[in-house]
Formats: C-alpha cells, structure tokens, sequence
C-alpha cells in the first residue's frame, strides 16, 4: 500500500554546506528524515512513498552525504539528511556531515518535524540521543520510527516499544514513537497519520497568522 502523504514525492536539491540551503522564506514547510547509518532510513523514506529508488539504499553505510530536499504533491518537502554515525567515513567528512546537521536542525525556520529513524534492535544510541538534544530545544516534535521491527519477535517489539516510550517520557508528548517495517510494509498509516496532523497544524498556523489584522 502506498502513502498518499508522500506519494508521488519529486527531487528537487541537493545541498552540501548550510550556505546552500534554499532560501527558508520562499521555502514551504520542511520534515526532516535522520537516523544512524543503516538504520534503514533510504527504506523507509521509499516505503512511505510509495517508491523503490526516491532515496539511494545502500548495503555501504555513509553513503548519504548530502541534505536532499524532495517536494511532495502537498507543496511541502521532505528532507532527508546524512546518515551519521558510521565509523569508516573520513574524519574531515564526518565535522562537515556534523556541522550540517546540526546548522539545519537548530536554525532552519521552515523545519516543522524530525522523524527520527531508529534500528528496532539497537534503539536511542549515543548520537540518536544527541540528536534528540540538538532537535528539542526548538519545540518541534520528533516521531521516532523503530525500523526492522519484522526481526524481532512479538514479545520483543513489545519490550523495545515499552522501553523507548519509558525513556522518551521526559520529554512530555513532544516525542512520540511506533514501530515500522519497510519489508513488511507496516507502520505506513501511522507514520502518515503523524506526519500529516503535523502538516495541518502548520496549515491553520500560516492561515491564522496571514489573517490577522495589521497593526
């Protein structure tokens, strides 16, 4: 089943350094996709869309090194950031990667929501852990997608689902979290579900401030 959220997404840019991003002005709202290498981030975009190769999947993690901005029908854009967190990527292109991240997570204007995509089986890591304290502190919310869920067991899902909604509690209803499957292509109408009310509460924003009275 495709995402009519997503569905039928364009590519439209590519951006290396911040000084590169798109003007947010002229810009309509942005969701973020982030998650470590090989967290199955690429997979999950393209299930969401309906579409096997609107985001490179690759078996070599690291492999995104760019910020690549696709339009979807609505006129929003869904952003998908570099993998981060793998080990093998040079030094000097690990800092730009960092450097990047968190330049658009704490200062891009059009950036309404982050959905945070998580290994099932290896769940808020170090730097998951660091995204979520550069991301935060704009007031945003953050979805996390526990991804490869299908290899785990029925008790198992259920522990790890227990567990991070445990650990993201401190965040009050600011982070909220479900299961996903790009093989198996569950999660989709959850995820669009999600995204979606974050997109029509950005929608009565705009309408509400465009209407009110000039001073």
């Amino acid at each position: 089943m495709s995402s009519s959220l997503f569905r039928h997404a364009v590519f439209e840019t590519s951006v290396a350094k911040p000084v590169n991003l798109p003007p947010a002005s002229a810009a309509a709202p942005e969701i973020a996709f982030a998650g470590r290498s090989n967290a199955g981030k690429s997979s999950a975009i393209n299930t969401l869309a309906g579409h096997t190769r609107l985001a490179f999947v690759s078996k070599t993690p690291g492999r995104t090194q760019l910020i690549n901005f696709f339009r979807l029908p609505s006129g929003a854009y869904l952003v998908d950031l570099p993998g981060y967190g793998y080990a093998a990527v040079p030094e000097a292109v690990r800092k730009q990667w960092r450097g990047l991240l968190e330049h658009y997570l704490t200062r891009r204007e059009n950036l309404i929501g982050l959905v945070l995509i998580m290994d099932s089986r290896r769940p808020l890591t170090e730097l998951d852990i660091q995204m979520i304290h550069w991301f935060v502190p704009t007031g945003n919310p953050i979805h996390i997608l526990l991804t490869k869920s299908d290899k785990l067991s029925r008790q198992e899902t259920t522990q790890t689902l227990r567990a991070v909604r445990a650990a993201i509690a401190v965040y009050g209803g600011q982070i909220t979290v479900q299961l996903f499957s790009s093989l198996k292509k569950s999660g989709i109408e959850e995820a669009e579900r999600v995204i979606g009310a974050w997109l029509a509460e950005e929608s009565v924003e705009v309408e509400l401030a465009e209407n009110l009275p000039e001073r």
